[in-house]
């Protein structure tokens, strides 16, 4: 490269490997995860953006276990509430040893698991690495908790990040993943990368929403460049170049129930969709008998389990108190007691689940149920991985989920519907870009650089 391109080299924010060449791999891993958990541990802070069932625990047990293994310090493994317990069903499967804490005490395993409402209890310096399980759920919490987790991460040298939904249905959300991992902050990858839309900020003020960034013109590829060099992204191995063997999933048939109330909203001869965000909320409650009798009348006499998911506390009650054999899941409850109560419908003792998406719709296993109910709302990360925890690999029945929504809802149906779609595009460009992006890394590492930076010129 000629002097001015080495300095521009030099200015790139590409993610540079600060890692280390990976001492330990279970033997039951796939190869695909095998050569995910190889790039994490070469790359030292990356992001694996892998789908539900594609096996991201393993693969952030593994890369713990790396990081152990060759700084002689512990990892520790911050999950969402319940999914510890799983995490260490996995590592004894896999053959690696991990532990639980609640407290800020250092059990003897190499891997210590807590939940993200307990990391203030741990030291950053005592440790080496540092997983966050289901990583999206940071951009749920609120600014002072978020800022703390990244300052947490700051503080330690190695650091992965996990999740099937990494930006679901928004380029802006990788800004968070990046500032967590040490590169671009935030704001910065906004001002490098994209520009303020205001022509569409009216239609997302209608939705509740921000108004949107969009992506320069020049800096779409030099964007999923910048991505791919501290992320990964697959729907499936073949994504990666892998056979996808028995990663197929099964049949999804999403069903929509209107529901018809007897009277009409106060003051109106019939229905219509609700337009604000508070007619939107007064139309919820105003139908909850119906919506929930809908449900019930979907659940009961199936005798097959059912994942029953809610918004409001009224409809939690409620539903569990129409449904045969439902236990809920509420906010109120101790962790403890969430944690028997998903456990006992994870095996079966409880054939009806019912909780909120905010609660239980983030790294629990369910493949052993194939019925799914929602109330609409307009999240569709909420969606999907509240259908998710049972329509992922390793399902083998086809999987059913029966949306249930009034007249007045009709406009936050239409909503997720938007959002679903913005959401598939994006992966298939967040993917196709990937790969790309791999392939002439591997083939002509100098010259990306060049190409990620020309833009600039």
């Amino acid at each position: 490269m000629t002097r001015y391109e080495d300095f521009l080299a030099a200015k790139a924010n590409v993610g540079a490997d600060s890692g280390f060449e990976p001492v330990f791999m279970p033997p039951a891993l796939f190869d695909f995860q095998v050569s995910l958990v190889e790039w994490a541990c070469r790359k030292g802070r990356a992001a694996i953006f892998a789908d539900c069932g594609l096996g991201k625990t393993p693969m952030q047990l593994a890369w713990a276990e790396n990081v152990a293994r060759v700084t002689s310090r512990p990892v520790l493994v911050l999950t969402p509430l319940a999914v510890a317990s799983q995490t260490v069903r996995e590592g004894e499967k896999f053959g690696v040893e991990c532990a639980r804490s609640s407290d800020g005490s250092m059990p003897a395993a190499r891997i210590v698991l807590t939940n993200y409402e307990r990391l203030d209890k741990f030291d950053p310096c005592a440790f080496s690495g540092v997983v966050c399980d289901e990583s999206s759920i940071l951009k749920s919490f609120d600014g002072a908790t978020r800022n703390a987790i990244t300052s947490f991460m700051r503080k330690v040298p190695y650091r992965l990040l996990c999740t099937a939904t990494a930006a679901p249905n928004d380029y802006l959300e990788l800004g968070t993943s990046s500032e967590a991992l040490g590169y671009l902050g935030h704001m910065d990858m906004l001002n490098r990368f994209f520009v303020n839309d205001s022509q569409n900020s009216g239609t997302r003020r209608q939705y509740g929403e921000a108004p949107k960034w969009r992506l320069k013109g020049h800096s779409s590829r030099p964007f999923w460049r910048w991505v791919a060099s501290w992320a990964r992204a697959c729907r499936k191995p073949s994504d990666l170049g892998f056979d996808d063997g028995r990663f197929v999933l099964p049949p999804l048939t999403e069903r929509q129930h209107l529901v018809e109330p007897d009277a009409a909203p106060p003051g109106m001869l019939f229905a219509l969709p609700a337009g604000s965000l508070d007619e939107q909320r007064a139309e919820r409650k105003r139908t909850v008998r119906e919506r929930c009798e809908k449900v019930a009348a979907l659940v009961n006499g199936t005798g097959q389990p059912a994942l029953v998911w809610c918004h409001l506390n009224e409809e939690g009650d409620l539903l569990e108190s129409l449904i045969q054999d439902a236990v809920q899941v509420s906010g109120s409850d101790s962790d403890e007691k969430k944690e028997e109560r998903f456990l006992a419908f994870s095996s079966g003792k409880a054939r009806v689940l019912v909780t909120k998406p905010k609660i239980g719709a983030w790294g629990l296993n369910w493949q052993h149920c194939s019925h799914v109910t929602y109330f609409t709302s307009h999240s569709f990360e909420q969606y999907y991985q509240a259908v998710r925890r049972c329509w992922r690999f390793g399902q083998t029945r086809p999987v059913v989920v029966d949306t249930v929504y009034t007249e007045g809802e009709r406009r936050v149906v239409d909503n997720l519907a938007r959002k679903a779609e913005a959401a598939s595009l994006m992966f298939s460009s967040l993917v196709a870009e990937m790969s790309n992006a791999i392939a002439i890394e591997k083939t002509r590492p100098a010259a990306v650089t060049v190409e990620v930076l020309s833009w600039i010129r």
